[in-house]
């Protein structure tokens, strides 16, 4: 089956990444099942998106399901869903377009003959950040606590939407990727901001752990979950977990302990400070960390990451921190 597939937010670094590793299999690898590959977003890609049709769409609005029905869009690959940042959204912005645009974009699907399948790009976050988290969560597992509000109860809403629409269309495959942050300078992710901060608050008493992903990993496991039926939920992040306190020394950066009342008001006021720009939920993950379990991405989707959670920090590290040896600060 040849596959013309609708990625959304391109506009961001990420969904651009996903929508032209799409493009290029569909022009080097005939056996990927992709013909064609479209992108949508409400404002124009800073970046060169090679061999993806874009297209300027609202995914809140009915154009939406205009693009597809025009297209002949068969596969949607839903990946404007994020934290939000001032430079592009308000927070009242980011929530409407996570949640409202999901609705909508749901809605378009399950009023088209054409569509087959859907992969949403979901984030840990929906597990939430509490102090009763269990050592690693199961894609079983429900949130312990820390998603009422902003980022983490997005997430939860729009999977929520998502599972509605495969009962309401259950000739349609769903995928949910519940992916763990990419580290990495040119994305836009809350830890990668942060991290680059030239001093790191952090909450006295405290040292989560904290779990990344490789943006190479996630490219393949986004181009899979399209090119091959993996229905299902999984979480996609790299094995192992790093400390708080250990991502700091590795960096040099020093740490600067806060108290934990009042720390998430402080964390944004020393952000903006440093030119930073911090997403209003990271302070509970800050304090109590989160890591997942991907045994059902080897044993069930069959993908097994290239990259270690220690491994996507290293790469990191390299990066904002040029000629510095691998060795120094990882004692």
């Amino acid at each position: 089956m040849s596959r013309t597939v609708l990625v959304t937010g391109v506009a961001r670094r990420f969904a651009s990444a996903v929508a032209r590793h799409l493009a290029d299999l569909a022009d080097t690898d005939p056996d990927a099942g992709v013909s064609r590959v479209i992108g949508v977003d409400t404002v124009v890609p800073d970046e060169d998106l090679g061999g993806v049709k874009f297209v300027r769409a609202d995914i809140r609005t009915p154009v939406v399901g205009k693009v597809i029905a025009v297209e002949d869009v068969d596969t949607v690959v839903h990946l404007d869903v994020n934290p939000g940042s001032r430079n592009r959204l308000s927070g009242s912005s980011s929530k409407e377009l996570n949640v409202i645009g999901t609705m909508q974009l749901l809605a378009a699907c399950q009023r088209s003959g054409t569509v087959t399948k859907v992969v949403l790009g979901s984030s840990t976050a929906v597990y939430g950040t509490s102090p009763r988290d269990p050592a690693m969560f199961r894609e079983s597992m429900a949130a312990r606590g820390g998603v009422r509000s902003g980022f983490p109860k997005d997430a939860v809403d729009v999977e929520s939407y998502t599972r509605g629409f495969a009962r309401r269309r259950p000739d349609v495959l769903i995928t949910i990727l519940r992916t763990a942050q990419a580290l990495d300078p040119e994305l836009e992710m809350p830890l990668s901001a942060y991290l680059r901060n030239p001093v790191l608050p952090v909450v006295a008493g405290y040292d989560p752990r904290l779990q990344f992903a490789h943006v190479d990993d996630l490219l393949a496991v986004f181009a899979e979950s399209v090119t091959h039926d993996r229905p299902g939920t999984f979480n996609v992040a790299g094995d192992g977990v790093i400390m708080l306190s250990q991502a700091a020394r590795r960096l040099g950066r020093p740490m600067l302990p806060l108290p934990a009342l009042g720390f998430a008001g402080a964390l944004n006021r020393i952000a903006h400070a440093a030119g930073s720009d911090i997403s209003p939920d990271l302070h509970r993950l800050l304090k109590y960390g989160r890591a997942v379990d991907t045994s059902a991405l080897r044993e069930i989707f069959g993908y097994e990451p290239k990259y270690t959670t220690a491994d996507v920090f290293e790469q990191f590290r390299q990066q904002v921190r040029p000629g510095i040896l691998a060795g120094i600060g990882a004692r």
